[in-house]
């Protein structure tokens, strides 16, 4: 396992020793359009996009940047494509917030926490990125989650949504994007997951899954 790190230069310094460099990044959403609160949030494109770029690795494992992952998480990822998926999705379990310190990591991997609905760690095949529809969705922002999904989903011959597995966890279930400030940016990745999801839809079957067909119900069938 080798892990890589895509940033902006002035995020160097929080870079751990143990990760890759990929080239940084260049540009932010704030280059595309305007925002009532700027903030410099990437786009994943250009992340993944770094990381196809400097690993020739069958598969490639992108997550939000505040998932933990429990000590046997690249063993039994490694066992799930044995089995034959070549994209999948590892939905996290929510532990509380009492856990603050790295002493606490031992409490933290005990703490068997809520399931989550949200997508937020996802492993792929490299050679089906090409294929790929991001557009121009920003990290750190809702319906990311749902575009990557869309883009394994559509682009897999055997995916699956595994949402029971004890293999990811997150502090806490805090939602700042929901700010209504955020609002802007919200719309953003909306339309751009609606794009991307019709888009799909005009070229492939729809996929048998639950998350797809509630997309067709509000995206497709208004």
């Amino acid at each position: 396992v080798t892990l890589f790190s895509a940033n902006y230069l002035e995020d160097e310094s929080y870079v751990p020793d143990e990760f890759q460099r990929t080239a940084y990044l260049t540009r932010s959403i704030l280059d595309l359009k305007s925002f009532q609160r700027p903030r410099k949030l990437a786009l994943i494109k250009d992340i993944c996009d770094r990381l196809c770029a400097v690993s020739d690795a069958e598969y490639l494992i992108y997550s939000n940047s505040n998932i933990a992952v429990m000590p046997h998480f690249y063993l039994a990822i490694a066992r799930i494509i044995e089995q034959g998926y070549d994209a999948f999705v590892i939905n996290r379990r929510t532990i509380s917030k009492t856990f603050k310190r790295l002493r606490d990591i031992p409490f933290m991997y005990s703490e068997i926490g809520k399931p989550h609905s949200g997508h937020d760690c996802f492993i792929f095949r490299r050679d089906a990125y090409a294929n790929y529809d991001f557009g121009s969705a920003c990290i750190g922002v809702p319906k990311i989650g749902k575009i990557i999904f869309l883009n394994l989903i559509f682009n897999a011959q055997k995916f699956h949504e595994f949402s029971d597995i004890h293999l990811t966890f997150h502090l806490g279930n805090d939602r700042y994007w929901k700010s209504p400030e955020l609002i802007d940016y919200f719309e953003h990745n909306e339309a751009e997951l609606i794009r991307i999801f019709k888009q799909y839809a005009e070229q492939h079957p729809l996929p048998d899954h639950p998350h797809i067909k509630k997309l067709g119900d509000r995206y497709l069938h208004p």
